[in-house]
């Protein structure tokens, strides 16, 4: 046998393909866990069909997952992809744009039958037609080797043909150079009381491992050094478990209980799931009836001196309105998670979009304003909800924290903090009741005091109708009325003095500054590199503060010639820029249902300079 070449890639970006049963998203995330574990950086994209039962072998029923790992700094899951995993023609034919030329292709040779060629609308075999002859393709009749590998077992044809992902898995163990072992200690836990199925597992993920490594198609295999990253310990994370962990962070630094109160929607149930496990960090989750039961046992929750929180996506958010005006009368502290996804109605429900951020600004009846903050990258979300809850308990306020689809379900390594370093966000309930008033104001923050019911002395009620400024009584007074709209959007105008100033990364001045939100930073600074590699004087500022801003954004802008604003919906944030700073930003929008790829806003700066 040839002895295969070992060749050392700086970074790679691979795509699992196939049906929505055939496991690509778990293969997927073994192969993240595993190369989280050899420490490269990472970033990942998980593409999920939007109907629960698409028919098989269709295109509407493809699920993907690529991954960019590397030895260097990665921002995004990558452009475009180096090797296609395919497990069936629909795959191929969904997949293939995002594929480099002269790219590789692992094709499922039984996927490629003349019903699924006629399902995913070829009329002629594209392994057999050179049609794809720009590509290098490797034919592999994955399924005829998954039933071979098995045939001892007598296992059903169904548990048969579910084991074939990890057969593909142990292909790309092989080809670049990771080890077996993280996966088999996973399945030993997994299915330690289903022996069959763990047993089918590692004999398939095994023979894949020994395909690579025996058969004369593959002449290389790659590997991929460890990246550069600081000192300590990280692990691999997703959006939806950073979100679910910083709420728990948080509420065990204010050392109070944390209640989420949720319906479960796409992509946002993640949370919920996860929180449910952790009941012994005093974590209470109720999967309520619908959004606006959840929102409003969250509201319940605070008021009995819990953190309340409560979880969705776009149109969950829709149906969550009138409650968080309640919030905003009411001045809890409240944390709302918007995990956003592409709308509007019920939308494209596993798609991601940034098109709610009018709606988390203004998209409630009445002067009802509520601080709004972003996160940035999956790991990020952990930093942004903590973020969230600190102000919620500080100034008395519901906050929104906007993630989307693509942070929520795509990961990344996380550094792991130290618990003892998170900034102590401890309430300071009310328990004097010499004095007390329920709307009676701290002369900086302009909170109201927590006073939990039942504390002696400290009786008071709550609701919609409009309060009487320092007693609590609902009061109809007309400039009482104007003077508590003016003292809430006063009191959320404050976070401003209790925020660090923007930072711009790159020059402080130039030619072209790209100012972004959300998750769009990944596609941004990659962009912004590449540019500032050529020795363009191009910047990014990235927002995390929506509302308030931080106090500099305007001094920052007016640095600046150009300003480009890409953003996931039609032009959200643009607006505020042009309204709020009086200048000219440049948009770059992208509804499609997918991030943006850094190429595209790469050329979008370079028509900029161009235009200079």
């Amino acid at each position: 046998m040839e002895e295969k070449k070992l060749r050392n890639l700086d970074e790679a970006t691979i795509r699992f393909a196939g049906d929505s049963g055939d496991g690509m998203q778990l293969a997927g995330t073994q192969f993240t866990n595993t190369t989280a574990i050899l420490g490269n950086d990472l970033s990942t994209l998980p593409d999920y069909p939007a109907e629960i039962r698409a028919p098989q072998g269709t295109t509407s029923g493809v699920s993907g997952f690529q991954i960019h790992f590397g030895s260097t700094e990665i921002n995004t899951p990558g452009d475009s992809c180096d090797m296609l995993v395919a497990m069936n023609a629909a795959a191929l034919k969904v997949n293939l744009p995002s594929l480099i030329k002269g790219g590789s292709i692992i094709a499922n040779t039984d996927g490629f039958n003349d019903k699924n060629l006629k399902l995913a609308g070829y009329s002629s075999n594209p392994l057999k037609d050179e049609s794809l002859s720009t590509y290098q393709v490797f034919e592999v009749d994955i399924t005829k080797l998954t039933i071979t590998s098995l045939q001892e077992m007598n296992l059903s044809s169904k548990l048969v043909d579910r084991s074939k992902n990890f057969f593909a898995l142990g292909m790309m163990y092989w080809l670049y150079d990771r080890p077996l072992e993280p996966t088999l200690k996973w399945l030993a836990e997994k299915f330690a009381d289903k022996p069959d199925i763990r047993e089918a597992n590692i004999r398939v993920l095994k023979a894949g491992w020994n395909y690579g490594e025996t058969t004369e198609l593959f002449k290389v295999r790659y590997a991929v050094a460890p990246a550069r990253l600081a000192p300590g310990k990280y692990r691999n994370i997703t959006g939806n478990q950073a979100t679910a962990w910083g709420l728990m962070a948080a509420a065990q630094k204010a050392k109070i209980d944390l209640f989420l109160g949720s319906y479960p929607i796409t992509p946002a149930s993640d949370i919920l799931h996860e929180l449910s496990i952790y009941k012994n960090f005093r974590v209470k989750t109720f999967q309520a009836e619908d959004e606006i039961a959840g929102i409003t046992s969250a509201i319940g929750a605070s008021f009995a001196g819990a953190l309340g929180a409560t979880t969705t996506s776009g149109p969950g958010f829709s149906l969550k309105t009138e409650a968080l005006g309640l919030a905003v009368m009411v001045e809890l502290p409240l944390v709302v998670v918007n995990v956003q996804r592409g709308g509007p109605s019920t939308g494209l429900p596993t798609k991601t979009e940034q098109a709610d951020l009018l709606q988390a600004l203004y998209g409630r009846n009445g002067e009802a304003p509520i601080p709004v903050i972003a996160a940035a990258t999956p790991s990020d979300c952990f930093n942004a909800i903590y973020e969230s809850v600190r102000i919620a308990i500080k100034y008395m306020t519901p906050v929104i924290c906007l993630t989307d689809g693509y942070l929520g379900n795509g990961s990344e390594p996380w550094f792991i903090p130290d618990y003892e370093k998170l900034p102590d966000i401890s309430p300071h309930f009310r328990t004097d009741p010499e004095g007390f008033f329920p709307y009676e104001r701290d002369a900086v923050t302009l909170a109201r005091p927590w006073a939990i019911p039942g504390t002696p002395g400290l009786e008071h009620r709550i609701g919609g109708l409009e309060k009487q400024n320092i007693s609590g009584n609902i009061n109809y007074e007309p400039e009482n009325h104007e003077l508590m709209v003016h003292l809430r959007s006063e009191k959320v105008a404050r976070i401003a003095n209790d925020i660090p100033p923007a930072e711009v990364e790159g020059d402080q001045q130039g030619d072209v500054l790209v100012v972004g939100w959300g998750s769009t930073y990944g596609a941004i600074k990659t962009a912004v590199q590449r540019h500032r590699a050529k020795g363009h004087r191009v910047s990014l500022l990235h927002l995390r503060y929506l509302n308030p801003m931080q106090k500099n954004i305007g001094e920052i802008i007016s640095r600046f010639k150009t300003i480009l604003v890409p953003e996931l919906n039609l032009g959200q944030l643009i607006k505020i820029i042009r309204a709020n700073y009086l200048v000219p930003a440049v948009g770059l929008n992208k509804v499609q249902g997918a991030p943006f790829l850094a190429e595209e806003i790469e050329l979008k700066i370079d028509e900029l300079i161009k235009g200079h």
